[in-house]
């Protein structure tokens, strides 16, 4: 029983990491990189639907995207859904067929900008993982009265160390953004 919550909590928590790295590359760098639309949710007919599910996005140049709809008739939404986009900064513009999104320069405040956003993204990521932890030592705690003392704290110094080592990782991923956000 401890291994299957001890494996179910490992589990959540590498899930967990995997969605504050994909948090972390939605924040631009010096480049257009289509990565940073995948969150964007455009109103289609009164729905929010993703952008990835409504266009396809190249980026032909550096600082340069451009997002082609499968239907023309979401042009109007997809370019209000990216303008209204915060942290992006980007200008979209419609010529009927396709939206062109020029990202501007990156300057040394919009920088630090995008730094503090980053540290808020992990320090969410470090919350929602002690959550998880704090969600499986009541699941252990619950088995007290089936299993030893002993078992139940090695159980939980196996859950301490798994969460130091998740949270270990999203800090490893935190610094690589900040040194990748401070690069000019």
């Amino acid at each position: 029983m401890i291994a299957e919550i001890l494996a179910d909590t490992k589990t959540r928590m590498a899930r967990a990491v995997e969605s504050a790295k994909e948090d972390f590359a939605t924040v631009r760098t010096g480049r257009a990189n289509p990565q940073l639309f995948q969150k964007i949710l455009v109103d289609y007919y009164g729905s929010p639907t993703p952008l990835a599910q409504l266009a396809s996005l190249n980026n032909p140049e550096a600082r340069t995207l451009i997002v082609t709809p499968y239907d023309k008739s979401a042009l109007k939404a997809i370019e209000q859904a990216i303008r209204d986009t915060p942290n992006i900064g980007a200008n979209p513009t419609n010529d009927g067929n396709i939206v062109r999104v020029t990202l501007p320069e990156l300057t040394a405040d919009r920088r630090k900008e995008y730094v503090k956003i980053v540290r808020t993204k992990g320090e969410d990521a470090k919350v929602h993982l002690r959550g998880i932890r704090r969600k499986s030592k009541d699941e252990l705690d619950a088995l007290k009265s089936e299993v030893g003392e002993d078992d139940l704290a090695r159980a939980e110094k196996e859950l301490d160390a798994l969460t130091r080592a998740h949270v270990d990782e999203i800090d490893a991923a935190l610094g690589r953004k900040e040194a990748e956000l401070l690069e000019v």
